[in-house]
C-alpha cells in the first residue's frame, strides 16, 4: 500500500496495485510534492544526532545545505518522474514511498557527511538506479500480462 497515494484508503481490498491515469498536471504536482516530502524530511533529520557519539548518524554538518538540497532536488525529480511515468502506464507498487525513501536517505546522508561532489553524484545515481530498476521491474512483471491479453488467451 502506497501511503502517497490519494486513493489508498488502508482497506483490505487496496492490495491490488493499479495504474494511476491522469492528466499530467496531476503527475508534475505529484513529482514535485514527493520531492519536497523526501527532501524536506531529510534536512529535517539531519538536524539531530542519531545514536551515540562513536558511530551514529552525524547531525548536519556546518556550512550551507543548499548544494546538497538542490542535487537531491534534481534526483528526486527525476526518480520520482520515472516512477509516476511507470505508474501511468502499468501498476507499480508504492512509487511514492520508494521515491520518499531514496530521497530521505540520500538528503540526510549527504547533510551528515558532507560528501565530496563525485561522492554525491554516486549516490544520486545509485538512487536513480534504484528507481529504473524498480520500474524495470514492474515492467517485466506486467509484460507477460500483455501478451497474454493481446493473443486473447486470459
Amino acid at each position: 500500500m502506497d501511503f502517497l497515494e490519494p486513493s489508498a484508503g488502508g482497506f483490505a481490498d487496496d492490495d491490488e496495485v493499479t495504474v494511476r491515469p491522469g492528466p499530467w498536471w496531476r503527475h508534475a504536482l505529484w513529482v514535485v510534492a514527493v520531492t519536497a516530502l523526501g527532501v524536506g524530511l531529510g534536512w529535517a533529520g539531519s538536524l539531530f544526532r542519531l545514536g551515540p557519539d562513536d558511530y551514529g548518524l552525524l547531525a548536519a554538518a556546518s556550512g550551507s545545505p543548499w548544494a546538497y538540497l538542490a542535487v537531491w532536488a534534481a534526483t528526486g525529480l527525476a526518480a520520482a518522474g520515472v516512477l509516476r511515468a511507470t505508474a501511468a502506464r502499468v501498476p507499480i507498487p508504492s512509487p511514492g514511498t520508494i521515491s520518499v525513501i531514496l530521497l530521505v536517505i540520500g538528503t540526510r546522508l549527504s547533510l551528515g557527511w558532507r560528501p565530496e561532489a563525485l561522492e554525491v553524484a554516486a549516490m544520486a545515481a545509485g538512487a536513480l538506479v534504484l528507481a529504473g530498476i524498480w520500474s524495470a521491474i514492474a515492467l517485466r512483471a506486467n509484460s507477460g500480462t500483455r501478451e497474454a491479453e493481446g493473443s486473447g488467451a486470459a
